[in-house]
């Protein structure tokens, strides 16, 4: 009895052996040494054996195995120069690893794979077979998998655009990512161009056949072009003070807490900045601000955060200063000198913004309103919460670091002699109220509403009878508008 293969006319043995499979792969253009056949041969035995209770492969006539297996397995070595370490990306029973490793000796191969049964084949075939440089990872790679890597290569279904995304954590600057594809791939490899432009770009896409069969293969390569994650966190940790913290007990994370409170702010004089936008105009409008970049270990600080020390603190406890729920990293900075005001000292010509606000987010959203319409300075009664309290620094864009505050007095300790234009619900129409060239805009406390003696000549803006009152920072809002339309015009 004979076997007749794909790969060549002539007949072969009834029972399988080495020099039958070294003829199938020398017509595929691939000559092992006796090392290397061995190798290979010891590799198929143990992946005909393991089969049966695993299900290792769907191939298994012996002329298309060493074809669709180990020669396709093998044929990219031909066509360009792997780099390595190779990861080999859903490797299941070791391809195109194995071969790969068996053919290119001096080739470091890491193989992936997340099903146990198939993993527990691996390390008994690595063993066995005895190949150095090679070893296996568990467990599915993502982008938190940051182990260094100069090139990544699949045979697996998944598309394109999601093993670039799977690769992010550990292939290198430069790094490539080899697909082993059908021909039919145009589709993906376009919504790869689309999502990934900035970070990966197409080097090669070769089409080849595997020789002696009617096989298409499509050898499709990404070269990357940004630089990874640990490579960033490498570089943002040179020359900076990086303080790890794990533990809710440490000193510094309960400094950092007290940040979420008015009174830990006054105590401490810094405050923490939440929301990737914000922490980022802020560092680039006012880095002096800057005292700390706040993360997790795998978000370091960007190149505007380069002089900050680095806070890494454990996941938990980022939650914890993230109230918010941003899942970004915080910037931890020094509060801006805020001036007393008194009475005596009057006004500036253009209008100063009064703030008595006890809630974090109206001073917030008030001093946004001020810097907006163009007030001069908000002054800080003695009632108002700190503007650098979390909830106000959010509300505020950031404006409490740009428009000049001051610290005042209590709201009942201000002179009735003061130019001062006072909101109220009841009052004078305030399209009819005429603004002093220097004046004291105020709006009274939220719910309480203004001191008798500034209710008597407060002025209001029209709103319709049913809704009682406008919220205090909004009020505030229109009429700085009001003011500022009237300035314009």
């Amino acid at each position: 009895m004979t076997i007749e293969t794909p790969s060549s006319p002539h007949p072969r043995r009834a029972v399988p052996d080495p020099e039958q499979m070294d003829a199938v792969l020398r017509s595929c253009g691939i000559h092992l040494s006796p090392l290397q056949l061995r190798q290979l041969w010891a590799y198929h035995i143990l992946l005909r054996e393991g089969n049966a209770g695993l299900n290792l492969t769907r191939v298994r006539n012996f002329a298309n195995m060493v074809l669709k297996l180990y020669a396709d397995s093998m044929l990219p070595a031909d066509l360009l120069e792997l780099p390595s370490p190779l990861l080999d990306l859903g490797t299941g029973p070791g391809m195109p690893g194995i071969p790969l490793k068996i053919y290119r000796p001096r080739l470091e191969v890491i193989l992936a794979e997340s099903r146990a049964n198939r993993l527990e084949f691996l390390k008994n075939a690595l063993d066995r077979l005895g190949l150095e440089g090679i070893r296996t990872v568990g467990g599915r790679i993502t982008a938190r998998f940051e182990e260094p890597v100069a090139g990544a290569i699949t045979r697996a279904v998944e598309t394109i655009e999601q093993t670039l995304e799977r690769v992010a954590g550990c292939l290198a600057r430069d790094g490539l990512v080899i697909f082993m594809k059908g021909p039919h791939c145009d589709e993906e490899i376009e919504a790869a161009r689309a999502r990934f432009a900035d970070a990966y770009s197409l080097v090669s896409d070769r089409p080849y056949v595997i020789p002696g069969t009617r096989h298409d293969r499509r050898l499709v390569v990404y070269r990357r072009r940004d630089e990874p994650l640990y490579s960033r966190r490498a570089r943002a940790m040179q020359g900076r003070i990086v303080r790890i913290i794990a533990s809710a007990r440490n000193p510094v994370f309960k400094d950092l807490k007290k940040a979420l409170t008015g009174r830990g702010v006054r105590k401490t004089g810094q405050a923490l900045v939440s929301g990737e936008k914000l922490v980022g105009e802020i560092l680039e409008a006012h880095p002096e601000c800057g005292r700390g970049w706040v993360s997790r270990h795998d978000q370091p600080p960007p190149e505007a955060a380069a002089q900050l020390p680095w806070y890494q603190l454990a996941p938990e406890l980022l939650r914890e200063l993230d109230i918010f729920g941003t899942r970004s990293p915080l910037l931890l900075i020094g509060l801006p000198e805020v001036t007393p005001w008194t009475p005596s000292e009057g006004f500036p010509d253009g209008v100063s913004a009064l703030v008595p606000f006890q809630d974090p987010e109206n001073v917030g959203a008030a001093i946004r309103s001020a810097a907006a319409f163009g007030a001069a300075q908000a002054i800080l009664l003695a009632e108002s919460a700190t503007p650098f309290h979390p909830k106000a620094l959010r509300a505020s864009g950031g404006a409490v670091l740009k428009l000049a505050l001051r610290q005042g007095p209590a709201l009942e300790a201000l002179p009735p002699e003061l130019p001062i234009v006072a909101l109220s619900a009841e009052g004078t129409d305030i399209r009819r109220t005429a603004f002093p060239d220097a004046f004291g805009l105020l709006v009274g406390l939220e719910g309480p509403g203004l001191p008798e003696a500034w209710r008597r000549h407060a002025v209001r803006i029209p709103i319709r009878p049913e809704v009682e009152s406008l919220n205090a920072a909004a009020a505030m809002a229109v009429a700085l508008y009001e003011w500022k339309r009237r300035m314009a015009g």
